[in-house]
């Protein structure tokens, strides 16, 4: 059988799986531990033990559920730190501010992680998992180095060694009640853990550091105090796990401790669960976009979501602390030959494996070790490039709301921090955008015009009068942010103005402020007898928000007085100028004589011999306003010139909306690109107001002539490529204004 056979394929796939399993459970597993600890010590000193042997199970039960349920290949899930970090906070504010007994605290812990678990999955069955990607970096930041802190305070005392119950800042300040081997085992574990990847990629950091530190805690108790050779009494170790039971006793144990809650508990462990659910929810998606970027794949987020609300309620049941996907175990999975769901099935294998098997041996490790293991973890969670923001004044801002979300962490607690963060990088966006003018240019009538040809004389009427009428282009987001701003910025216009067009085609969204701005404008204006047009309006937005719709919803466009509407900034144009030369005492039209084939540009030029021939051939036709001349999308070979009236060039656009192309008048042609390579039209071409007379030259009978009388080719082709160059010009300057920075 070849080496790239499937079969072996398959093979090499399950042994990356075993060995990633492997690497990853050495990681997850001393973690796992620590964090229980740090969880059930929280309660009381005495329960380290049961702090262990949560965290082992912890991370047996989430291994075990997540990759059956998530599918996510490479996704590690285990305890973590924003959950001991939590579940702590509220282990000590029951047992210490409340005084409830150790048996209490305990079932309104199990509640709160139920609790987390039911919020996580709802949140995946209602597709909140791509939400939760969006919080801000800045509070992301600001909470991991919240957490950050809070472990590293909880820790330092066991690091120290320090009589339980003792203040912190009374433990740091006095070093002779701190223990020499206590911090002598702290040093060393930290010392190795940090020192571990220069020597050895092979074996994780903690290993090797709880590790040297069990060698030691041996060396001391061996050479110097023989007392620290027992688990009995002994403060600096784990000590005795206790008797577990089997595992369906702890169920049903668990279950009869919820039934004993009362309603009142929910609402009070109810704010605990939900910052549990949202720091673990983020800290898994998190981990996914990283697995994602090493395995070139896409995870089902909200499907994750599901699978680690049901492992976290497993985890709940069993009694072991809850988790989500990490960062640490799931990248040494992956670099380690993991990457199917199989690997995070087997590491939560083995981590109940090794529960089983090795738990005498838990009971020996120091209590600083892993005190060690964790100050290291919370000074990898603290943000220290945040720091750089502090040099630049425009980051400054960003700095003080990771500061801010740090300090409410503190303070108050992970979730109002969180919210404050929210809040925060909220307002230094509106900021941002008030900063920044939702105005991308102003014109007058006098500056801009639609694209009818108009007389001369007509020129110089909308010339002269043109400061009666404005064209505003708005660009970005209007909402309450910036509605005062374009006010402000319009002022002064409204004094000479009797019209305000705005063009919306760059507009991202607008909120009932914006709205009622535009009603307030039209007031405004209509009572000197003028008004408020709008053109170009968005139906296909990236907030999928229907602009026209919206303010049609609001009230803006309907009655007498609405605002009016057009559907492209050309006609919009045209209404004005219309209006502008009407109220100056002229009626706006064009030209009603009927031109004949040798007035037509196209064939300027031709003798009256070769103009016959050509008028054998053209055919005549009338079109009333509005009717279509051709569709996008019609298959024919003709070309048309105008002999009266107008023909607009409407180019479709995404949600029922045209773009105006053109408005071609008396003696202009269009249609030329189907005429000359005879594909399908590309744009729509409809009568345009009054209506209009047209010769129509299909290119088959214009063939037959042409061999005939070939001046007659010669003549029209190079008419045809001398307009063709115009408005390649014309195009040209409208793609640089649109494209203006």
């Amino acid at each position: 059988m070849g080496a790239d056979s499937p079969s072996s394929r398959q093979a090499g796939g399950r042994a990356g799986d075993m060995w990633g399993a492997l690497a990853a459970t050495l990681v997850a597993l001393p973690s796992s531990i620590a964090f229980g600890i740090m969880i059930f010590t929280a309660i009381s000193p005495e329960s380290a033990g049961m702090g262990a042997v949560a965290g082992a199970l912890g991370a047996a039960a989430l291994g075990l559920v997540e990759p059956l349920a998530g599918r996510n290949g490479g996704f590690i899930t285990a305890p973590c730190a924003p959950a001991a970090a939590v579940m702590s906070g509220l282990a000590g504010s029951l047992s210490v501010q409340q005084g409830l007994p150790p048996a209490e605290v305990m079932a309104l812990m199990t509640l709160t992680a139920l609790l987390c678990a039911g919020l996580q999955v709802a949140a995946g069955l209602i597709k909140l998992g791509r939400l939760i990607k969006y919080v801000p970096y800045q509070v992301v930041s600001g909470y991991l180095t919240g957490v950050g802190v809070i472990i590293a305070i909880g820790q330092l005392p066991k690091l120290l060694g320090t009589p339980q119950g003792a203040a912190l800042s009374e433990g740091l300040l006095n070093p002779s009640s701190w223990s020499g081997p206590a911090l002598a085992v702290g040093a060393v574990t930290i010392a190795a853990t940090l020192l571990a990847p220069r020597v050895t990629r092979q074996v994780p950091g903690p290993i090797v550091g709880l590790a040297l530190g069990l060698v030691a805690y041996f060396a001391i108790g061996l050479l110097l105090r023989r007392e620290l050779l027992t688990t009995a009494d002994n403060p600096l170790v784990i000590g005795s796990l206790g008797a577990q039971g089997d595992l369906l006793g702890v169920i049903a144990e668990r279950v009869r401790s919820l039934s004993a809650l009362r309603l009142a508990d929910v609402a009070l462990v109810f704010p605990a669960a939900a910052t549990l659910a949202a720091l673990l929810s983020i800290d898994t998606l998190k981990t996914g976009v990283v697995l994602d970027t090493l395995t070139r794949s896409r995870h089902d987020s909200n499907r994750e979501l599901i699978a680690q609300g049901a492992s976290n309620a497993l985890a709940a049941l069993v009694g072991g602390a809850p988790g989500a996907g990490t960062m640490g175990p799931t990248l040494v999975n992956v670099t380690s030959g993991g990457n199917s769901p199989l690997s995070g099935f087997l590491c939560g294998a083995l981590c109940l494996l090794s529960f089983l098997l090795l738990s005498p041996l838990l009971a020996w490790i120091p209590i600083s070790a892993l005190a060690g293991i964790l100050l290291v973890v919370a000074f990898r969670m603290v943000d220290w490039n945040a720091f750089r923001l502090l040099k630049h004044r425009e980051t400054r801002l960003d700095f003080a709301v990771i500061a801010a979300v740090v300090i409410t962490a503190e303070g108050v607690g992970l979730i109002q921090a969180s919210v404050v963060g929210v809040a925060l990088a909220i307002l230094l966006f509106i900021r941002a955008q008030m900063r920044s003018s939702v105005i991308l240019r102003l014109r007058t009538l006098s500056q801009v015009s639609s694209k009818r040809r108009r007389p001369h004389w007509e020129r110089v009427i909308l010339d002269r009068l043109g400061e009666r009428a404005l064209l505003v282009e708005l660009q970005g987001d209007l909402f309450f942010g910036t509605t005062d701003q374009l006010q402000s910025e319009l002022a002064p216009y409204l004094e000479t103005c009797r019209y305000v067009l705005l063009d919306l085609r760059r507009i991202q969204s607008v909120d009932y402020t914006g709205g009622h701005l535009f009603g307030v404008l039209h007031e405004q204006l209509a009572d000197s007898g003028g008004g408020l047009l709008l053109a170009g309006m968005p139906s296909s937005l990236p907030t999928r928000q229907d602009v026209e719709r919206y303010l049609k919803d609001v009230g803006l466009l309907s009655g007498e007085r609405g605002i009016a509407i057009h559907e492209t900034r050309h006609d919009a144009l045209v209404w004005l100028e219309e209006h502008v030369l009407r109220e100056s005492g002229v009626e706006a039209g064009v030209d009603e004589a009927l031109l004949g084939l040798g007035d037509m540009e196209l064939v300027s030029g031709l003798g009256e011999d070769s103009l016959q021939r050509l008028s054998e051939v053209a055919r005549e036709v009338h079109l009333d306003a509005g009717q279509r001349v051709f569709a996008s999308g019609d298959a024919s070979d003709e070309l048309y010139l105008i002999r009266r009236g107008e023909v607009d060039i409407l180019l479709q656009l995404p949600g029922d909306k045209r773009h105006h192309l053109m408005t071609f008048g008396p003696g202009s042609h269009f249609g030329e690109l189907a005429f000359l390579d005879r594909q399908a039209r590309s744009a729509d071409a409809e009568a345009g107001h009054g209506g209009c007379d047209l010769y129509v030259l299909s290119r088959e009978r214009f063939d037959a002539v042409a061999e005939a009388d070939p001046v007659i080719s010669s003549a029209v082709f190079a008419q045809l490529a001398l307009a063709g160059s115009r408005r390649l010009r014309s195009a040209d300057a409208e793609l640089a204004t649109l494209e203006e920075r």
